[in-house]
């Protein structure tokens, strides 16, 4: 049985609200009697359709951002939103049926099965949402890599395990794409390349993408560069 999105987008002059929302977002981590406070007091929106580059030096919290975003992580304090909805109030079904369906994950390693072919992780990443595992095909020649489908996900390039996770979130229709520093390890040409792909995601699925980032070449492709520092938006 597919799994249906619990965001559905009403009309725009209904309600105004952001693909993502970080209001007053507090993130603590106890570890004995010692604190480390990664978010404090964030607030920040991100618009449907948008690609948002986020910098910040290590330890600024932007992958803590990303974790609260993702819905694998809960804030100490304050709200996150997605398309309107508070992911503090769903329960674990509907927290579970989030990450499946809604949104996408793509990890600076790509985040694969190594020993699954490619088209396997993305047809893995369809049955868990719910979604017809056809799709995949469509996805693999969608995003140039038509011929790689049967490839091993862990022999494939760094570029091309990527573009694999971004094929995914593109066939699962994922409204939200979050991508944790994805071109850090590649060279000039394959970086272009995922650019390419995120920008494709943007323009052709109606995704909404947030990328955490070094690169300047991210921020320049970016609609809006965000920079966090200390667990808050500088800029």
């Amino acid at each position: 049985m597919e799994v249906k999105s619990l965001y559905r987008e009403p009309e725009r002059q209904e309600i105004d609200w952001g693909a993502l929302e970080l209001i007053d977002v507090f993130r603590i981590y106890s570890s004995g009697p010692s604190e480390t406070v990664a978010l404090r007091g964030l607030d920040l929106r991100v618009e449907p359709r948008e690609l948002v580059a986020v910098f910040g030096p290590s330890g600024s919290g932007k992958s803590t951002m990303l974790q609260l975003a993702g819905g694998l992580d809960q804030p100490s304090a304050g709200e996150v939103r997605v398309f309107g909805r508070p992911l503090g109030r769903l329960d674990e079904d509907e927290l579970a049926h989030y990450r499946a369906r809604d949104v996408a994950i793509v990890f600076q390693s790509g985040n694969l099965w190594p020993w699954l072919s490619a088209r396997e992780n993305i047809a893995l990443a369809l049955r868990l949402a719910g979604a017809p595992t056809a799709r995949a095909d469509d996805a693999l020649a969608g995003f140039g890599l038509g011929k790689r489908g049967r490839q091993r996900a862990g022999a494939l390039s760094g570029g091309e395990q990527q573009r694999v996770a971004i094929a995914a979130a593109a066939a699962r229709r994922a409204r939200l794409v979050l991508a944790d520093e994805p071109t850090a390890e590649l060279d000039e040409r394959n970086e272009e390349i995922v650019l390419d792909a995120l920008v494709r995601l943007r323009d052709e699925s109606d995704s909404t993408v947030v990328v955490v980032t070094h690169s300047r070449r991210v921020a320049e492709r970016a609609d809006r560069v965000v920079e966090l520092r200390d667990g808050r938006v500088a800029a």
